[in-house]
């Protein structure tokens, strides 16, 4: 019987920068740490919360040495995808080091569910690591349908799982109800991940875990562990968090709470600017039901 690779919660790495633009490597390191020591079961690095399109290679090389450095031996997933088969088999070539690849549908190209079959069979067959879906439709303009998702856990042996940001459930509980054993299904958007644990899905990567690793993490395991009822009164009291994060473009709203928890700056690279006023004083109230 195929293993389920990764399950629990698992946060998307914010990158934080100074207040000048460049990448704040000990701020980093310190984030990295938060999220060991607040129960994570795996990290995700260089996706899209980490804004990894305005990273140079040698950024990003840096933040993934200084991931493996501070994991304690958790799992890393780096998100490597790009629109093209050249492109992301180059991504994957220069983040060698990591554990399994988070790959997006090709964003911008529009591709059939017939191409997005043949992609990543493509990309399966250039690496040796396992691979994860990244379904977001609302990031890359085509949505992955079910039979797809399931006809590459079936026929591709290199595909891990899928991380599911359709916000569609009827098509996540598709998949989860048809996935051979051993395909992970993790949800992409935070407010869905009750539900989707509790319909049999296996864990999520994460945005708020950015902000609050140990409430997240705990609302995942109860869930996990079958503790449906305290899972459920956990997941209520984070759905303001969750929604919370998403007020503005992701990472946007996650980097402000970072900010004011004093953890980085709330500074992006363009073309995401800094959380507006508005959005500062909704995440000060949501914090503030925590403190």
């Amino acid at each position: 019987m195929k293993k389920i690779l990764f399950s629990g919660a698992g946060p998307a790495l914010v990158t934080p920068f100074k207040s000048d633009g460049s990448v704040d490597y000990d701020a980093y390191v310190r984030l990295v740490k938060r999220q060991v020591d607040g129960g994570a079961d795996f990290l995700v690095a260089l996706a899209t919360s980490a804004e990894a399109p305005v990273l140079s290679a040698e950024e990003k090389l840096k933040l993934l040495g200084l991931t493996r450095e501070n994991a304690s031996g958790l799992p890393i997933i780096v998100g490597a995808g790009s629109n093209s088969i050249p492109g992301t088999i180059s991504n994957m070539e220069l983040l060698k080091d990591a554990d399994a690849w988070l790959i997006v549908v090709p964003f911008y190209n529009k591709p059939t569910q017939e191409g997005m079959f043949l992609y990543y069979k493509a990309i399966c067959e250039a690496t040796d690591k396992p691979v994860i879906i990244y379904n977001v439709p609302g990031r890359t303009g085509a949505n992955m349908l079910p039979e797809t998702a399931l006809r590459l856990a079936r026929e591709v042996p290199g595909i891990a799982g899928t991380k599911e940001a359709s916000g569609k459930f009827d098509q996540i509980k598709a998949i989860i109800d048809g996935a051979p054993k051993g395909f992970a299904v993790l949800s992409g958007d935070d407010d869905m991940t009750y539900d989707i644990i509790a319909a049999g899905g296996h864990g999520v990567v994460s945005v708020a875990q950015n902000v609050l690793p140990k409430p997240v993490t705990e609302m995942v395991h109860m869930a996990l562990e079958g503790r449906l009822a305290e899972a459920k009164h956990m997941n209520e009291r984070l759905q303001a968090l969750f929604k919370g994060c998403f007020v503005e473009s992701n990472p946007i709203p996650a980097k402000a709470a970072l900010a004011q928890l004093g953890l980085c700056t709330k500074t992006m690279r363009l073309p995401l600017t800094a959380a507006t006023a508005k959005t500062e004083e909704t995440i000060s109230e949501i914090l503030n039901q925590w403190k």
